[in-house]
């Protein structure tokens, strides 16, 4: 079967799908660990369960410009809407910023800089998806990810994270780096995706 009649198929079926399932019943009282929500704070709770999972949380443009020109990553995108908050100063820091994603150059770009659609405190995670995030690939195909939110974005649990699914048709949760493992358990990261995961907060 040739590529076009697989997504073919995969069209007809899901447009003729009405309504999408429930999701299955579950108590959320054993979902999470309180342990790791210790802090009230929902951001610093986030930052240190990022910063466990090898993530960088980063409160300001100018610790994000001290990290990029520092790891020689001088060359990447920005969301369209992020350029005037963020990309025109990284480009008065004379970093290289452009605003169209061209897929055919995707190894020219070192960083990706897209809105997250929001974070898990409890487990560190940034949720990236289809509505909010400009371009997916440039969120998994840089060596650096960037993922912008807002304080209010900031969710305190996994169950809480699923209760906010949305509509977008895919939604993506970063625990840091992208990480693989092989059968002798070493730990390998940015093989699958972004080697340096940034969480942005933007208020």
């Amino acid at each position: 079967m040739s590529r076009s009649q697989i997504f073919s198929k995969i069209r007809e079926t899901t447009t003729n799908l009405k309504s999408k399932g429930a999701y299955p019943d579950y108590d959320t009282s054993v979902m999470h660990s309180a342990a790791k929500l210790v802090e009230p704070d929902l951001w610093k709770c986030f930052s240190a369960n990022f910063k466990a999972v090898n993530g960088r949380p980063m409160d300001s443009v100018a610790q994000l410009i001290e990290f990029l020109d520092g790891n020689n990553q001088r060359y990447g995108y920005c969301d369209p809407a992020l350029y005037e908050s963020i990309g025109s100063k990284l480009v008065a820091a004379g970093i290289t910023v452009e605003t169209e994603y061209h897929r055919d150059r995707y190894d020219d770009y070192r960083f990706g800089i897209t809105r997250a659609t929001g974070a898990i405190a409890e487990s560190g995670s940034l949720i990236i998806d289809d509505f909010l995030t400009s371009s997916r690939l440039a969120a998994l195909s840089p060596w650096v990810h960037v993922g912008v939110l807002k304080r209010e974005e900031i969710l305190r649990t996994i169950p809480d994270a699923i209760a906010a699914f949305g509509e977008a048709p895919n939604i993506i949760w970063c625990t840091g780096p992208s990480k693989t493992a092989d059968v002798e358990g070493i730990l390998i990261e940015g093989v699958h995706g972004p080697g340096e995961q940034i969480a942005l907060l933007l208020d």
